[in-house]
């Protein structure tokens, strides 16, 4: 069955850095383009950065610049190195694996078929 682990998050303060992991099981992990959602208390789950199978990126403009995804295939698992935190980077963080057959960068929830159980980030000011 796929699995996926979220760990590393916590409480930072404005300016610090974080780096968040993804462990994945049950599929051929080297084959998915994978992503990182994050969603705030009454809001809507949003896109965060999104790495393909052959190491493209896109990320949303929030972060731009400030977070870096990358994966280890041998390793299957997905980082997140999100420095200079600021407050409204406060969210659950969660890992998720693309529907089998497409390939679309597109920051989309719609898009993933599995999901973490997230790891909280709190970024005090």
């Amino acid at each position: 069955q796929v699995q996926l682990v979220e760990s590393g998050g916590g409480s930072v303060q404005s300016g610090g850095s974080l780096r968040l992991s993804c462990v994945a099981s049950g599929f051929t992990y080297s084959t998915y383009p994978m992503g990182w959602f994050r969603q705030a208390p009454g809001k809507e789950r949003e896109g965060v950065a999104e790495i393909g199978s052959g190491g493209t990126t896109r990320y949303a403009d929030s972060v731009k610049g400030r977070f870096t995804i990358s994966r280890d295939n041998a390793k299957n698992t997905l980082y997140l190195q999100m420095n200079n935190l600021k407050s409204e980077d406060t969210a659950m963080y969660y890992c998720a694996r693309m529907t089998s057959g497409w390939w679309l960068l597109r920051l989309r929830p719609g898009d993933y078929d599995y999901w973490g159980q997230g790891t909280q980030v709190t970024v005090s000011s």
